[in-house]
């Protein structure tokens, strides 16, 4: 399984002042690369420049230079990597193939130092390694995003199946109002046909009619400007009915709000300054152990042959000969610090101790972070509260000014209102009066209403008819508001639907990776101890175990990977042991299998198309044959760093680089 999109067939790799490197270059063809050779042949550190190109953050500077680099040619591709000694630490730069480089750290350079690999080895937590490069804190928020959004989208098809419910009665509404204005219309045309028949009837003096139709006249004016006043009234009580109803909200949302206290938040600030100073200056500490841890390593394997020259007793020996005589006893090394013969275990055992305090201290600023974040988030929830507060109080404050004018606006009108009412009395007085005159040498009295009631009438006929006139603007837009609403409620349920599938994929992507990382931890290791041939390992095999646990106030389940080895006797009765009596190379190969089994269920071979080994001398050259060739099938390019006896059984037809 190899990378979707297709690789050049050869690289090339350019390497200066890496670990113990001078300068090289190096060719490959994909497939598998043996770099063969004894100890202190810069394996690993060839390996370290291959790592610095890609991404890596573990490669280290050559202890007599104060810069390095290095450089990858992939087709028409250059990936670059620099190495600057500041101090006491080395400041990577350049321009890797990968900008995270975690992936890879964890299931692709698979030197001994590999955190998947030593997890097996050491026992740790292999679930907390194979779930590592997923951010459950971005899913557990991606989660709460998608489920508000599916909250307001089942709200808003709520509200149109509410909305498409009402349409029925405002259509009917909107027919009825129709029909009234029809029926007004008529109405307001048998008026005015009254009047003119009125008119036409009555035989008044020209200066009577002229003066009595002028104030007829003036009296519709006035009704007109009356029933404006009354229309206006009527909305400016309803929007004051709608700013008092918001004051009162927004005074209960003031009040539930807590007052933000600057006292808090400048105590915060000082405690995430302090924590943090903490945290840098363990940030040196773990710097100052990485290179020291590094350096200790590099010395030995043989990284450094200058130094350990120089510590020779005859340091005019040539170099081939000092790096045989250093090498002649493998179980004791010529201290580098005080130039004594001492055993290769007890600087181990040091360099093993100054790893376990550098992990410590690694906890500790973990902590230290986990409780700037905290802190920090509270520093967000006070200022989020402050900046609510004070819009709040922003708006109380304009809907009080809106509220003041409104109500000044309302006793504006009402006065108006009286003033127009009072006017309109007094003109339908003198109407009446110049009407009475008109008609005072008649005769026969007539039953018919007279011009002045007529004109009442048709005047409220036109208000009436203006009236639902609105009523029907109104109406009909709402009406049309709801039809363009409807318009979005297929979206919107394709929306839910979408929403529906997404949650159910992070909800399941979790238990997905476990399920995928046992599985093939199990098929693959079940496939290699039948390759490998270890005749007393019936199966090696992860369970996968839900157990609940306390967090907090609250239980929870929780997952873990449990690791079984399954033995068997001379006489083929099967019995379960643990990894603690495992020999080292079966360690060694189940530590490597389960970072296969991380490298193909993060699906890394899309990431990066190298894959580095090293420190396999635990198992026996037939065996690391077998085991590399087994690994070339899920990688493009896969270098392994091997000792010349091992490398002689990896078949020729592989690409091997003995001088680097």
């Amino acid at each position: 399984m190899a990378t979707q999109q297709p690789v050049a067939q050869e690289a090339q790799l350019w390497a200066r002042n890496i670990g113990g490197i001078d300068e090289t270059t190096v060719d490959l063809e994909s497939g598998i690369t043996v770099l063969a050779g004894r100890n202190a042949t810069n394996r690993t550190s060839l390996l370290q420049a291959f790592m610095a190109t890609l991404g890596g953050e573990s490669a280290s500077l050559k202890a007599d230079a104060e810069e390095g680099e290095a450089e990858l040619e992939i087709g028409d591709e250059i990936y670059r990597r620099t190495l600057q000694r500041s101090g006491s630490t080395v400041i990577m730069g350049g321009e890797p193939y990968l900008d995270n480089p975690e992936l890879a750290e964890l299931f692709a350079f698979l030197l001994e130092s590999n955190p998947a690999r030593r997890a097996v080895t050491t026992g740790d937590d292999l679930r907390e390694i194979m779930l590592r490069p997923v951010d459950t804190d971005e899913i557990e928020a991606e989660i709460t995003r998608l489920t508000a959004e599916k909250e307001q989208v089942a709200d808003e098809l709520d509200r149109l199946e509410s909305l498409k419910n009402e349409l029925p009665s405002l259509e009917q509404q909107r027919t009825d109002i129709e029909g009234k204005i029809e029926d007004k219309r008529a109405e307001l045309e048998a008026v005015k046909t009254a009047i003119e028949d009125a008119e036409a009837e009555a035989e008044p003096s020209q200066d009577d009619d002229d003066e009595l139709e002028a104030k007829l006249e003036e009296l519709r004016e006035r009704r007109s400007t009356l029933e404006d006043v009354r229309f206006d009234l009527e909305t400016e009580r309803e929007s004051l009915s709608a700013l008092r109803e918001e004051r009162e909200e927004l005074a209960d949302e003031r009040e539930d709000i807590p007052e933000p206290e600057s006292l808090d938040r400048d105590e915060i600030d000082e405690e995430i300054d302090r924590l943090q100073r903490r945290s840098q200056s363990i940030d040196s500490v773990v710097s100052q152990l990485q290179s020291i841890v590094q350096f200790n390593e590099e010395m030995l394997d043989g990284a450094h042959p200058e130094i350990r020259e120089l510590l020779a007793d005859d340091g005019g020996t040539a170099e081939g000969a000092v790096t045989d005589q250093l090498l002649a006893d493998e179980e004791t090394v010529q201290c580098w610090t005080c130039g004594s013969e001492v055993q290769r275990s007890e600087i181990e055992e040091t360099i093993d101790r100054l790893r376990s305090l550098q992990e410590q201290k690694l906890g500790e600023r973990d902590e230290l972070e986990e409780q700037i974040q905290s802190l920090r988030s509270d520093r967000r929830e006070i200022d989020q509260s402050r900046k609510r507060h004070e819009r709040i109080e922003n708006r109380l404050a304009d809907v009080t000014a809106e509220i003041d004018r409104r109500e000044n606006r309302l006793e504006e009108l009402s006065e108006r209102q009286e003033e127009l009412e009072a006017e309109i009395d007094a003109l339908e007085s003198e109407a009446a009066e110049l009407e009475t005159d008109t008609v005072a040498d008649d005769d026969e009295e007539s039953d018919e209403e007279s011009l002045l009631d007529l004109n009442r009438k048709a005047n409220e006929l036109e208000f009436s008819l203006g009236r639902l006139q609105r009523d029907l603007e109104t109406t009909t837009e709402e009406i049309e508001a709801i039809e363009a609403d409807l318009e979005e409620r297929e979206r919107l349920e394709q929306r839910r639907e979408q929403i529906r599938e997404n949650l159910e994929e992070l909800r399941t992507r979790i238990d997905r990776i476990e399920r995928e990382a046992v599985d093939s931890f199990n098929e693959h290791m079940d496939a290699v101890l039948e390759v490998l041939e270890y005749d007393n390992i019936e199966r090696i095999w992860i369970e996968r175990i839900g157990e609940t646990v306390r967090e907090g106030r609250q239980k929870v389940e929780q997952t873990t990977f449990d690791l079984h080895i399954v033995r068997s006797t001379e006489s083929g009765q099967t019995y379960e042991d643990t990894i603690d009596h495992l020999s080292e190379s079966e360690r060694e190969v189940t530590g490597l299998i389960f970072a296969l089994a991380g490298y193909l269920v993060h699906e890394v071979y899309d990431v990066v198309p190298f894959m580095l080994l090293d420190s396999l001398e635990a198992l026996d050259s037939n065996r690391i044959a077998k085991l590399v060739e087994y690994f070339e099938e899920y990688t493009d390019y896969l270098v392994v760093a091997l000792l010349p006896e091992d490398a002689d059984a990896i078949p020729d037809r592989h690409d091997r680089i003995e001088r680097i």
